[in-house]
Parts: C-alpha cells; structure tokens; sequence
C-alpha cells in the first residue's frame, strides 16, 4: 500500500510554519480584528475632505497605512490556518468574519478615488509643497489619478465595494469543493496495489513510471471532477460573468484590459505573448514525438507527459537534502541573499508536508512579519523545484517589504513568477553543473524540457483558454460544461499535436485548474519564465553586477511599474525578444536531448 496520508497531529512541529510569529491565539487575532474595527470606524470622518487641506491627506494616508499593516497579519492568520486543513470550521468562521470588515472597509472608503480625483493638478502640486512628507506617496497618487476614465461617483463606487464580498464566492466555493469536499476513488497499480489519490498526490502518480498506475490515477482524478462537471462549469461561469460585470461596471472594453491596467502591463503583451508561442508550436509538437519514441510506446497519451524519459529514479529526496541543493544552487545570489535563504529554513517560514485536508498544491504569502511558504512536499524532483520557487517568491516579498515604504511593498502579479522561477532556472544549471553521468543529464535535460512545456506552453494554452471563455460569455454563450470542454479539448490539440492521443477525460482539465478565479493570472507564468531565463543567464555570465541589478529588482516592490522594474534588471518585456530567446533554449536543449538518447 502506498503511504497513508497523515492527519495534521501528526505532522513535526519542525515541519509546520511558525504561526505564533503573526498571534499566540486565536484570542489575540479576535482582539486585533475589534482594533481594526475601531480604526476603520474612523474612515468615514474623511469622507469630504481629502481635498481640503495636504495636512488632512496625509492623516488619512497614515490611518490606511496602520489599516494595511493590521489587515495583512489578521488576513495572513486567518487564511493560512485555513489552509491548513480546510474542513477546519473554526478558521472558515475567521475568514469569514474578515471578510466581511474588509468588504466593509472597501464601502467606507468609496470617497478616496472619487475626492483624489476631483482635487486639481495645480492642488495636488500645491499639497506636495505645503506638506513634503506628501511626496512619498506622489507614485501613489498618480497611479490612481490616471485611471479618471474608469472611476465611478462616490455612491457607484460604494455598491461596487459592496459587491465584493459576492464577487469572490466563485473562487471560494470552488476551492472548498476541490480542497475539502472532492474525494477520489482509489488508483491500483500494475501489482494491483492501490493508491490514495488526492489533488497533491495526483501528479507524483503521473510522474510514476507505472504506467497502469499512471493511466488509472488519470482516470480516477477526472472521474472524480466529471461527476460534478456541470456544477464546476457554473462555478467557473460565475466567475467569468463577476469579471465581466466589474470591466463593464468601469467602462473597460474587456475584462482583460481592466486587470492588466491594474498592473500597468500593456494588453499587447497577453496576445504577443500566445501569438509568440503559436509561432514556435512546431517546438512542442517536436518535444512530443521524442517523447513517444522514448517512450517506446504505440500511442502517446495525456498521462504519458509527465513520466521522465530517462532513468526515472524512484529514490526520493529528503526535505534536508533539498534544502541544502537549493542553497547551493542559489550561492550565486551572493551572501546577502543566502542570508535570507537560511532564515527562512531554520525558523519555520515553511509548511512542508501533505496532510488531510490541507490545500492542495504551494504558494507563498508575503507576510510583513515574514513570508510563509505552503507545500505539500513528496520528495521528488519537480518538489525540490518547487521548494526554490516558493523561495524566491518568499524572498521577493522579504526584500520589498523590508525596503519598500508600506505604500510601495507590495509587488504587481506581472513580476510575481519572476523571481520563481529565476531560482528554479538557477538551480537547473547547477544540477547540469555538477553531474556527469550522460544518463543523469539527459534525465535533467528531460526536466527541463518540461519546465517548459508545464510553464511556458502549457500556461499560455491556459491563459489562451481564458480569454476564449472571456470572448465566448461576451458573444452570449452560456459556459456549459460541453462548451468548455469542446473549446479545452481544440486547444489541446493544437497544443499538443498528432502524435498525442487526446484522452476525453483530458477536456474535463479545465475543471481541476484553481487559476481560472485569479483574473488573468496564469499567463504571467509564461512572461515570467522568458524573463527568469534572461535573467539566470545574466546573474551566471555577469555575477556580480547583474546580481546587484537583480536585487534592486527584488527589492523595488511597486515603487515604479513592471515593465520599468525588469528594465531596470535588463530585461525588456515589451517586446517578444526575452519569449523568443526562451523557446530558442527550448530548441537547443531539444537538440541536446536527442543527441545524448540517440
């Protein structure tokens, strides 16, 4: 029998975040929650008169500013207890209960843009004169002046802040159902062993070379989610009509436009970015036939892509060992990051194991007190991977949090995956460094080469399917599930190829992908990988230099927008240069693959 999921009782402490570091009791939290009730109670004393004095502008900024910093370690608590085991009633009432202040500190705070607005430039110049102290939130203020056109009256903008609790009930009820109500049937293996599948099992079983085993847990996964196809269809239709009515609610043409406008990230680079990918298809669907021949097998199917396909050990990597492998990779950081590495391993920012209703999958929180970092962690390669990619998230967030005023702290999601996955491509060139068995390259090579697929290919095809649901609710499609699947399973095949066989259930995917309630997330994992490859490839050729560049990058939070940051790092998004060098590698580590299998 394959190993028994284990309770959260009996996960190491040494192996669970350090939660007291945000409060020593739920008690604590509920006394912060009356505080930030009684500090929001305050907002509405402003309402009128942001524009009557600098001196009363920058008291309400401060008032925001103590507002943030409360809201970031309740939100932290209260949801990263949640995610912990999401059947958990108790921290599902926390969340709850935060919610509803926050949609109500959004509805107390309906005046800002509207009065921010009125005030003229001529004013606003005049306030900055008056009070310099105000200068430090010029960026602030210019980055909400400039969306006049989408900013509604102070009443509009108050139903908009109202409806915000409803408009995260999609993303809400589906993770409850995914996380915490799905259940799968058992998956046997070629032995007739059977295997406890669950959402952060499901892949290690596709990486198995038991192919029975393999084809079985595909299966079992998708039977699990079909059974509940047309509920998950509605769900997600829920949240594609939410995102429409907000775009349309603030006179945007679409709703892409309204959440890249949010980042400052010009919508020519979403469709450069698929159109850029569809060039260089012939790439994937080359990748795939050497798959097959590796393989050795008649037909390729959809639980065939993720098997190595060389040498797939079944030896699994101690969290210790990896931990150690991902500092040694990242050495190239230089001290001062290596510092932040280490204090993050040894005083518990991660939450390390799988255990029964846990969220399933890995993320990073950048707390202010410290980031906390959620795996599910099985021992495998792709896991160690993970573990350097939340790193780099958890260390983006560490540093733009320590250098950033609070104002600026936070970074936009279009810079999000780049530090991710700038580590993970560190730690590749140090694995091929540091190996010279043919056949263990060739075996990293393969990894590689799926990071690619799994990063750049595949989450294009995903934001590619987002924008088709988009496209399609617009037009008056009713998102059903046969529509979704029939639109998933065309991209598939054009993503894939003929020389994979495309599994029905494998038009069900689209129903296991949480990404979908992130409003136009996931093609940022796409644009941040082509920029994490220009950039590993700079800190390995120019060391220190590009390093320095590199950290003032990480440690720029949202003081200038995006595309100005990477600038500032060398690389420039606005053009399909740093997509195209990417899937050149992507060629020649092709070219390499089939020269070390031949």
């Amino acid at each position: 029998m394959a190993e028994k999921i284990r309770s959260r009782e009996e996960i190491a402490r040494e192996d669970t975040w350090a939660m007291e570091d945000l409060y020593a009791s739920d008690a604590a939290w509920l006394e912060d929650l009356e505080k930030l009730k009684t500090l929001g109670a305050k907002l509405p004393e402003y309402a009128g008169k942001l524009s009557a004095s600098a001196q009363t502008l920058l008291e309400y900024q401060k008032l925001g500013e103590e507002i943030s910093v409360l809201l970031d370690s309740l939100a932290n608590y209260a949801q990263r207890k949640s995610d912990e085991d999401t059947r958990n009633a108790v921290y599902q009432d926390l969340t709850g209960k935060l919610t509803k202040v926050w949609v109500q500190l959004g509805a107390d705070t309906a005046f800002e843009v509207p009065e921010l607005l009125s005030i003229s430039d001529e004013q606003m110049e005049k306030f900055y004169e008056e009070v310099p102290e105000l200068n430090l939130y010029r960026r602030h203020f210019d980055s909400i002046r400039r969306k006049r056109a989408h900013v509604l009256s102070e009443s509009e903008e108050k139903l908009l802040a109202m409806a915000g609790e409803m408009a995260g009930t999609p993303e809400e009820v589906y993770s409850l159902f995914a996380d915490a109500d799905l259940t799968f049937r058992p998956a046997l293996d070629a032995n007739g062993e059977e295997h406890q599948i669950t959402q952060g099992s499901y892949i290690a079983a596709m990486e198995s070379p038991d192919r029975t085993l393999r084809k079985n847990a595909f299966e079992s996964l998708y039977a699990g989610f079909g059974a509940y196809k047309n509920t998950v269809a509605a769900t997600l239709a829920g949240q594609v009509k939410q995102l429409e009515f907000f775009s349309k609610a603030r006179h945007y043409s679409s709703p892409l436009e309204a959440s890249l406008d949010a980042t400052e990230v010009p919508v020519s680079v979403y469709h450069e970015l698929i159109e850029a990918v569809h060039q260089n298809m012939d790439k994937m669907h080359r990748y795939m036939r050497l798959r097959k021949k590796l393989l050795g097998v008649d037909e390729l199917h959809m639980y065939d892509l993720y098997t190595p396909l060389v040498g797939a050990s079944e030896e699994r990597i101690p969290f210790a060992e990896a931990k150690k492998t991902v500092a040694q990779a990242l050495g190239v950081m230089g001290e001062r990051y290596g510092k932040i590495l280490q204090e993050g391993f040894e005083n518990r920012w991660i939450d390390v194991y799988e255990n029964t209703g846990k969220r399933s999958g890995a993320y990073s929180a950048g707390a202010r007190v410290h980031p906390y970092v959620l795996l599910n962690y099985t021992g495998t390669l792709d896991s160690e991977f993970t573990l350097a990619h939340e790193m780099g998230h958890a260390i983006h967030s560490y540093l733009s949090n320590k250098t950033q005023p609070i104002v600026y702290s936070d970074y936009v999601i279009f810079v999000a995956e780049v530090a991710s996955t700038c580590n993970e491509a560190l730690l590749m060139q140090h694995l091929l460094k540091t190996t010279t068995d043919k056949k263990q390259r060739a075996y990293l090579i393969n990894h590689f080469l799926e990071q690619f697929r799994t990063t750049l290919y595949r989450q294009t095809m995903f934001a590619e399917f987002e924008l088709k649901m988009a496209e399609l609710s617009a037009q008056g499609v009713t998102l059903t599930a046969d529509v979704l699947c029939e639109e998933y399973r065309k991209l598939n095949a054009l993503y894939y190829g003929e020389d994979v066989v495309l599994d029905e259930q494998i038009a069900l995917e689209w129903a296991r992908i949480p990404h979908f309630y992130y409003n136009y997330y996931v093609f940022q994992y796409a644009t941040g990988y082509a920029a994490a490859i220009a950039l590993s490839e700079g800190i390995l050729k120019d060391s220190e230099p590009a390093v320095e560049r590199y950290l003032g990058f990480l440690s720029g939070g949202c003081s200038k927008s995006p595309i100005e940051l990477l600038k500032g790092a060398g690389v420039d998004m606005t053009t399909a240069e740093p997509v195209n060098q990417a899937l050149e590698l992507f060629s020649k580590l092709l070219d390499e693959m089939e020269a070390l299998t031949a």
